[in-house]
């Protein structure tokens, strides 16, 4: 773990997510079979593996879009496989999803005001009154800030550039006061430029957070991840840190088809 998420949290459970033997099978096909992974309270955990290893059924599955064929998740102390998935999001597990879930019509600020709207206890009533909604206009401003999108409050998401929509998505999500953010390919598509700000803006983010991101982009992964879980073809191939799993013999090989090290 980096010293800056280390510092941060004192609390009596490291571990705010777990898998025990987590199985997920699709008509005779496992996609994910007897995966354990721990999350630790604070950290950035890397999901990586070759397509196809089971990592966005994985995301699928912490977030109850699927449900376990077997196996545990356990989730800030408790068992999650029979809760729906508004349920998981109101207990502060929250994903960020890979195609950007914004509102292309309506301005940066208001796209951070409709998922502050859970503060009011008023989620998705588009029918409030503008007063009401006004209300949450200082911290929808204070969440693009820390995005770096304050100057762009007023602008309609779909005027956007790339990288700053997906800064836009990011912002929506932490809006939405998640203790445990579940990132998916935060950076996929972008130009290298846009890809060392949305890095930067992670760093920034995780402070008072736990993140698992899954992400392609192994220089994202080891710029960021304090523990990194390779998946190939749905199980747990290797685990560690970078350092750690760039020189694993048996990841090289599921990447790259070769155990020779570049």
């Amino acid at each position: 773990m980096n010293d800056q998420a280390a510092g941060q949290h004192a609390t009596p459970s490291p571990i705010i997510l777990e898998t025990r033997n987590l199985k997920k099978d699709f008509k005779g096909f496992t996609a994910i079979n007897n995966v354990n992974v721990k999350v630790e309270t604070g950290s950035i955990h890397a999901l990586i593996g070759p397509n196809g290893a089971g990592k966005t059924t994985f995301f699928n599955l912490l977030t109850q879009f699927l449900k376990p064929s077997a196996g545990q998740i356990i989730y800030d102390g408790n068992d999650i496989p029979h809760s729906r998935p508004a349920g998981i999001a109101q207990q502060g597990l929250i994903r960020s999803f890979q195609i950007s879930a914004v509102f292309p019509h309506l301005s940066a600020r208001e796209n951070v005001r409709i998922a502050l709207q859970r503060t009011l206890g008023v989620s998705y009533q588009f029918w409030r009154s503008k007063r009401v909604l006004d209300q949450l206009n200082e911290e929808a401003q204070s969440t693009l800030e820390l995005v770096e999108l304050g100057r762009s409050a007023d602008t309609k998401a779909v005027e956007l550039p790339y990288g700053q929509k997906r800064a836009l998505e990011i912002a929506t999500t932490i809006a939405l006061k998640p203790r445990l953010m579940l990132l998916d390919e935060p950076t996929q598509g972008m130009s290298a430029e846009d890809v060392g700000t949305v890095t930067d803006l992670i760093r920034r983010v995780v402070k008072g957070r736990t993140i698992v991101m899954v992400e392609h982009n192994l220089n994202v992964v080891a710029t960021l991840a304090d523990t990194i879980t390779v998946l190939n073809r749905g199980e747990v191939l290797a685990e560690g840190d970078y350092d750690t799993v760039s020189t694993n013999p048996a990841v090289m090989e599921a990447y790259m088809g070769t155990t020779d090290a570049a």
